[in-house]
């Protein structure tokens, strides 16, 4: 199978293409604009595997994306490409509208087109596999409820309201124009390879620069968290053996609040990389404003392809959460330049808090 990855160096899309290229799929096409969260880093396990190629492009350029299914003779797209992070959207929604939602459907039409030019045996074995996210279904109440795939959308933020239009518009280009698609929603990823700005790693990070680690609120909120490369190897079997016009729900199984994910980050720490003096990282969490429209609770039922693909995580949150300490605490030659140049851990979406009534 020959496979093209949009947004192949981002932090989910690199772990999908070192999979598919370890597993020993034909040719993996790897395609990234390189925004401030793209790093060829990522892929340096990779970079010279002969089934491997990496090309800088725009999802927006369709032509350009239609050249390259062409030129590859792609077989399948799973599409990863997205702005992803919820406070980001809150400061600058623009770029998540002209990335999820215009990108999307430029590489729709792109898709659509090379789809049509192909032999009908071709179309039968073709997918286009868009990745998405559990936030579009908006939140959980914290005691009760879980999302499955037929529950209604309900997104709160910009980033999850570009995601969720993403979705239907992938939907609509199965139901008008017959384009063989699957989806899926994920819950929250963590592992190697995280852009500093996300929870996990700039709590590992902030801890080991001794400064603040920032928590929302009270850290009550709940997600479920999915080590990186389960989800990647879910993602494989999905554009692999997922029924046409199907979504699979992905989790891991892994509820947690913030403020326990932060705990249990500061004791591993503390073991690992102990603070001079003897003093507990936790003694460095900060209570912080909440983030508008914070989202409560999200839990993923994955039962679905759990059932149908066979599919199971791996790694439970405490042997994942142990994994990924142990990366960053090994591998500060790809974080490093990141935290100098890109990142340092300021705050975001923190500017345009809704006004108190009275």
């Amino acid at each position: 199978m020959r496979i093209l990855v949009t947004g192949g160096a981002g932090f989910i899309g690199s772990a999908v293409c070192r999979h598919l290229v370890q597993a020993g799929v034909e040719r993996v096409v790897n395609v990234d604009k390189l925004t401030y969260a793209g790093n060829r880093q990522s892929l340096r396990a990779i970079e010279n595997a002969p089934n491997h190629v990496f090309l800088q492009a725009d999802i927006c350029d369709d032509a350009a994306l239609l050249d390259i299914m062409k030129a590859e003779r792609i077989d399948a797209v799973m599409h990863l490409a997205a702005e992803s992070h919820v406070d980001r959207s809150i400061d600058g929604p623009a770029a998540f509208v002209e990335t999820n939602v215009v990108g999307t459907f430029r590489l729709l039409n792109a898709t659509l087109t090379y789809w049509r030019e192909l032999s009908s045996e071709e179309q039968e074995r073709f997918r286009f596999h868009h990745v998405s996210t559990d936030e579009v279904f908006g939140d959980l109440p914290f005691d009760s409820g879980i999302f499955t795939e037929e529950t209604p959308y309900a997104p709160s933020s910009p980033y999850s309201a570009s995601k969720a239009a993403s979705d239907h518009f992938v939907r609509a280009w199965h139901e008008t124009y017959g384009l063989p698609v699957v989806l899926s929603n994920c819950s929250n990823n963590y592992g190697p390879y995280h852009f500093p700005e996300k929870l996990i790693p700039l709590v590992i990070l902030n801890a080991l620069d001794e400064k603040e680690l920032p928590v929302y609120g009270k850290g009550a909120n709940v997600r479920d968290w999915l080590y990186v490369e389960d989800h990647a190897r879910a993602l494989a079997l999905v554009v692999g053996k997922g029924e046409i016009g199907e979504s699979y729900n992905i989790g891991g199984r892994a509820e947690r609040t913030n403020l326990s994910v932060v705990e249990t980050i500061c004791e591993l720490l503390d073991g690992r990389r102990p603070r001079k003096g003897g003093k507990s990282y936790r003694d460095l969490i900060t209570f912080v404003t909440d983030r508008p429209g914070h989202d409560r609770r999200y839990a993923i039922d994955p039962s679905k392809i759990e059932r149908d693909l066979g599919w199971q995580a791996q790694e439970s949150f405490e042997t994942g959460i142990a994994r990924t300490i142990d990366w960053y605490l090994e591998n500060e030659w790809w974080w490093g330049p990141l935290r100098a140049e890109r990142y340092k851990g300021e705050r975001l979406g923190h500017g345009h808090q809704k006004a108190k009534a009275g």
